[in-house]
């Protein structure tokens, strides 16, 4: 991504044929856009709550059976964050200074997963509502899981983009194409741990290693009953995922972060 691309923009992975991306690719191409705008920390409430919408109709069209059985669920929310994860946005060291007023090394780390746990308290206080008006009728018991799946995907990519965002501050940017970025990024996310060295690029379920992708079901899986709290009764569930994501993010954001210290050249003052 160049210094002056916008934020939440998220581009296609390029492909060596130049083919026009397919309706899916487009498809997974706008949940992503949607999850970058769902990423900022300052969205309103109202548009919140639209976007959380938005993912959820996405969610839908890929088909929602799995969902109701908890291991076909975990596979089913592993393949749909690998498919959003090539389409991230990861802004550049330059750019994420421009936008959050000059700041440089630890600063503007601690600034990025403040403004991460905000965001991802959002979405759990979006869902928390949407399921608080929907609960009195009687089909939401069936779209719960979507609700469910739809805040668990969003969740994850904004910690995979603040992922690849604090490793572009402490200097050890996740290069490569973007499969292999989105492979690093996962491994990451499952791991709780900075990125190692690149391994080669391929897909996304073949490059992960079987320990990795154990690690990656079973951590989609705590993160998926979390959001449990989503449906609480009245806003109680509003403001408990609210509260549980915040503190969930934060403590991965400062997990990365520790890790990557140790592996980093200097980085700015503050």
């Amino acid at each position: 991504m160049s210094p002056d691309d916008h934020p939440g923009t998220a581009s296609p992975p390029a492909t060596s044929d130049a083919q026009p991306p397919t309706a899916e690719q487009e498809r997974t191409a706008e949940l992503a856009e949607t999850v970058a705008e769902l990423a900022a920390g300052d969205v309103d409430p109202a548009r919140r709550r639209q976007l959380v919408r938005r993912v959820s109709d996405a969610v839908r069209v890929r088909g929602v059976g799995d969902l109701f059985r908890p291991r076909l669920a975990v596979r089913w929310l592993a393949t749909a964050v690998g498919e959003v994860a090539p389409y991230i946005p990861v802004r550049d060291a330059a750019t994420l200074g421009r936008h959050h007023d000059g700041l440089t090394g630890e600063q503007l780390a601690e600034r990025l997963i403040r403004n991460a746990a905000i965001a991802t308290a959002g979405v759990g206080a979006a869902g928390g509502g949407i399921a608080a008006v929907e609960w009195v009728v009687t089909p939401a018991l069936l779209s719960a899981p979507v609700l469910l799946a739809a805040e668990t995907v969003a969740v994850v990519a904004i910690e995979m983009k603040l992922i690849g965002e604090l490793h572009e501050v402490y200097g050890v940017p996740i290069g490569g194409p973007a499969t292999h970025r989105a492979v690093s990024l996962l491994q990451s996310w499952a791991e709780q741990r900075g990125v190692n060295p690149m391994m080669p690029g391929v897909g996304v379920s073949a490059a992960l290693s079987t320990a990795a992708r154990r690690e990656l079901g079973d951590r989609l899986l705590r993160r998926f009953g979390r959001n449990l709290t989503t449906l609480g009764p009245v806003l109680t569930g509003a403001a408990v995922a609210g509260f549980l994501n915040r503190r969930a993010t934060k403590a991965m954001g400062d997990r990365i972060r520790e890790d990557l210290r140790h592996q980093r050249p200097p980085i700015g003052p503050g």
